[in-house]
């Protein structure tokens, strides 16, 4: 694949993401699709940094090309975007190659009518260079929206919200756990390495599709970060417990309770949206999780009792999965957040009166913001992007 070939595929991305609405890693598995290994981390990092870096990079056209990205028509605009975040965060290609082959990609998408346009704006942001985004303030610097900035420094001091939101500008450590119902050591076709502590992961050390293998196909693996399988650890299900997974879509976390019961006893896996319990219970019995089922309802309607242990994994505003969700950023807003955190304690309160008496409840949520996270139930503990070098965590443990 060669380079033009890569910038290609993170302009079709580009475009969908902003202008169709799409999601960001969907469009780039539709684009993409057939490439491995260095191919695929070429164009995924070029991709999602464009995602990722919209705002820095449209600052960039405005301020320093001069013009106001929204007034230019979108096919001009997304090429700029993609050409800019080479430019300022990528040493892949020299500069002046990198404003060529921009050019070259404005031309393709917008007409030739443009060029002259996209070759003096790339120029001037080359000759900027990476260091004029250091003298940015950091919602520019790091391009998230400020409210997101401001939760962060909340939560962890401005050096921490910094280190935070340069982790998840990196690309996402791409993990799978195992799923030991069906073996101990899937064929992947890429060298992997384990994890101390998670017996069940195993890392991988190149960028592949994991959906199109057959250890996918067949149920023993699924994608899932370090930090997404630290709750089912700490929640500590065993063999002839009554387990149940609120919230439950789409199975990462209720396949590895089934594994880690041994298959023996009940698992309950709840979840209102009908397609996705349909989704839910296919994935399942690819897992091969027999003492799973699957029950359609709402987590505040569930009224089913006396549970040993009890995940609770609510929907999030997901400040902490942003590196493999490159458009995540810009989709939610603050309100959004408040509305989950009241959500959140409610689920928390009726999942409480569903355990047995020395049962046990672990609360988690994929974000990094007090009032999802301690706001709802204190004394947890934080799991960084920063120092895990994986998804961004907050998980507690309590009783009834």
């Amino acid at each position: 694949m060669s380079e033009p070939d890569a910038r290609r595929v993170a302009y079709e991305v580009v475009r969908r993401t902003f202008e169709q609405d799409a999601y960001a890693d969907r469009a780039f598995a539709g684009e993409a699709s057939g490439l491995e290994g260095r191919e695929r981390r070429q164009a995924m990092r070029m991709a999602y940094g464009a995602v990722q870096r919209m705002r820095t990079v449209d600052h960039a056209v405005e301020q320093l090309g001069g013009r106001r990205p929204m007034r230019l028509q979108a096919p001009l605009r997304n090429a700029l975007r993609v050409s800019g975040y080479e430019l300022l965060f990528s040493d892949a290609v020299p500069a002046r190659a990198a404003v060529s082959e921009g050019v070259d990609l404005a031309r393709d998408v917008a007409g030739a009518q443009i060029a002259g346009l996209a070759n003096a704006v790339l120029r001037r942001i080359a000759e900027a260079g990476p260091g004029w985004v250091e003298t940015l303030p950091p919602g520019l610097r790091f391009s998230y929206p400020d409210w997101v900035m401001e939760e962060w420094t909340a939560l962890m001091r401005a050096d921490g919200a910094n280190a935070c939101a340069e982790a998840q500008n990196q690309p996402a450590e791409l993990c799978v756990r195992v799923n030991t119902l069906r073996t101990d050591a899937p064929e992947l076709g890429a060298a992997t390495r384990k994890v101390d502590g998670l017996p069940e992961a195993l890392v991988l050390e190149e960028m592949i599709d994991v959906t199109a293998t057959d250890a996918f196909a067949s149920g023993a693996v699924w994608p899932q970060s370090r930090s997404s399988m630290r709750p089912a650890r700490m929640l500590d299900p065993r063999p002839g417990m009554r387990v149940l997974d609120l919230c439950a879509a789409p199975g990462g976390k209720s396949g590895q309770l089934a594994a880690l019961m041994e298959n023996r006893g009940e698992l309950v896996c709840v979840e209102r949206h009908a397609g996705r319990a349909a989704e839910l219970e296919r994935t399942l019995a690819r897992f091969g999780a027999t003492c799973a089922r699957v029950v359609r309802s709402d987590v505040l309607d569930f009224a089913e009792k006396g549970f040993d242990r009890i995940l609770l994994d609510p929907p999030c505003s997901g400040l902490g999965v942003l590196a493999g969700r490159p458009d995540a950023r810009w989709r939610r807003t603050p309100q959004d957040a408040a509305e989950l955190a009241g959500l959140q304690l409610a689920m928390l309160g009726h999942a409480r009166g569903l355990l047995a008496p020395e049962g046990t409840l672990v609360y988690s949520v994929c974000t990094l913001r007090r009032d999802e996270c301690e706001g709802v139930l204190p004394g947890g503990d934080y799991l960084l992007p920063q120092t895990e070098g994986s998804d961004g965590f907050y998980i507690a443990v309590t009783g009834a």
